[in-house]
């Protein structure tokens, strides 16, 4: 028998062990190996370092992090090109995420484990982009000058009853863009213009610059009912300055509640690929699901994982499982609507 060469046996292991370098990242145990993740985050550092600080606890892999508005965070991977050091881009609103996708920054994954912590409606049909958490952007209301059962659809105020009643944020926001863009998807443009037009027309005050300021003009008496993020319910109610306020479900005989999320996606370029995706799959396991939600009082996208007592609190409702690509298409038309409608 013939033996190889030392030399040439050891040429030939390491070329062997080369090969498949440009494969999409998978699943990847070794990933604790990589000592290091860089994630861009449009989350504030308030809602993402205690979850990072238990990551690197319990791997031993330390998270870096730049946070920053989503517009500016994908301007500077898109700048950065192939020197960019981020390997993770969290953010919020599927709208972001699917510029994202769109302008070429993120890579597509191949993982068991986030297809099976995440619902199909809730990612990517490309595995680009995976939903961490779920908002609901619902009607808020007065609930001393409002019935609960005047309240039924989000196309009911655009109806002459809520002239002078309704207050809004700014569809320059993403999440009204999102909203809208949802909108579309289920009744078509032209549907969705006769709705937009009613709303403006039924504005009290010219919108607001967030969801915030339009929750306390109701509390003012300036408008009796708005849409928000019911996160942003949350905060003023734990701060016990929701006085009067009450949530309502809208659109429970048909679409369900709309729903939008935060998420992430590894970044085309990363270095460490496969410590991003271990990152990103434990973002979607049971164990950090829960503190992911309950810092920003949203619901989680892991069906086996509860909401934190408080949210529980705002009771059940029927949530819109329109896959969030198909309302990320309507982008592009949502905001040409707007602006056709004047909705400012």
């Amino acid at each position: 028998m013939k033996f190889l060469h030392p030399v040439f046996f050891t040429a030939v292991v390491l070329l062997l062990a080369g090969c498949g370098q440009d494969k999409p990242a998978t699943s990847a145990p070794q990933a604790a190996s990589d000592q290091k993740v860089v994630v861009y985050s449009a989350r504030a550092e308030h809602l993402i370092k205690p979850l990072f600080d238990s990551y690197t606890a319990k791997t031993g892999v330390k998270v870096e992090y730049i946070t920053d508005n989503a517009g500016s965070l994908l301007a500077r991977l898109g700048s950065e090109g192939a020197s960019t050091p981020a390997d993770l881009l969290l953010t919020v609103d599927v709208g972001n995420l699917w510029h994202a996708s769109q302008q070429g920054v993120l890579q597509p994954v191949q993982s068991d484990v986030l297809n099976a912590n995440i619902p199909a409606h809730l990612r990517d049909p490309e595995n680009r982009w995976f939903g961490l958490t779920r908002r609901a952007r619902t009607i808020v209301y007065a609930s001393d000058r409002v019935k609960p059962e005047q309240l039924k659809n989000y196309a009911d105020l655009a109806d002459v009853e809520w002239q002078g009643r309704l207050c809004l944020r700014t569809s320059k926001k993403v999440y009204n863009q999102s909203l809208v863009a949802s909108f579309i998807a289920h009744l078509g443009e032209e549907a969705t213009a006769a709705i937009l037009r009613g709303w403006v027309a039924n504005l009290a005050v010219a919108p607001f610059a967030n969801d915030t300021a339009a929750m306390e003009a109701v509390l003012a008496g300036q408008c009796d009912v708005t849409i928000v993020n019911t996160y942003y319910f949350g905060e003023l109610e734990a701060a016990g300055k929701a006085g009067s306020l009450k949530i309502f479900w809208p659109n429970q005989a048909n679409t369900g509640v709309h729903i939008n999320i935060s998420g992430a996606g590894i970044t085309k370029h990363s270095k460490r690929p496969e410590a991003a995706l271990a990152l990103l799959e434990w973002l979607s396991s049971e164990e950090a699901q829960g503190m992911l939600a309950g810092l920003n009082l949203e619901f989680p996208v892991h069906p086996a994982v509860e909401s934190v007592q408080q949210v529980k609190d705002w009771g059940e409702f029927l949530a819109d499982t329109l896959p969030l690509s198909k309302v990320a298409e309507q982008q592009v038309p949502a905001v040409r609507l707007i602006d056709q409608v004047g909705y400012q």
